[in-house]
C-alpha cells in the first residue's frame, strides 16, 4: 500500500475544500486548500479516514490553527507546520490574526 502525506494550506480565495495530487511511486502527496480554520478541520478528519499518515501545515496557519487541526484528527494523524511566526503574506500577522477573527 502507498503512504499518503498531506501539504493544507488556507487562503481567503478558497470556497470549498480544492485537493490535488502527485503519485510519488511508493507514496501519493496530497495538497489540500481551504478557506479557514473550520474547513481544515473537516478536511483533516477525512484524511484519516483515508489513511494519510500525516499531515504538514502551511506557515499561514498559527498556533491555534494548529492546535485545531491537531485536536481534531484525535491523534490518528502526525501534524506538523511550517512556522511564519509573523507572515509576510499577512503583512507580518500571525495565522491565527488573519483567521480567527
Amino acid at each position: 500500500m502507498k503512504r499518503k502525506v498531506c501539504f493544507m494550506f488556507v487562503h481567503a480565495a478558497v470556497d470549498e475544500p480544492v485537493r490535488t495530487s502527485l503519485d510519488l511511486g511508493q507514496g501519493e502527496m496530497i495538497m489540500v486548500g481551504v478557506g479557514g480554520y473550520e474547513a481544515a478541520c473537516d478536511e483533516a478528519r477525512k484524511l484519516a479516514d483515508e489513511g494519510v499518515i500525516l499531515i504538514e501545515l502551511c506557515g499561514g496557519f498559527g498556533t491555534v490553527g494548529h492546535a485545531k487541526v491537531a485536536e481534531a484528527v484525535a491523534g490518528r494523524v502526525q501534524v506538523g507546520v511550517v512556522r511564519f511566526d509573523n507572515h509576510p503574506g499577512y503583512d507580518n500577522a500571525s495565522g491565527d490574526d488573519r483567521w480567527l477573527k
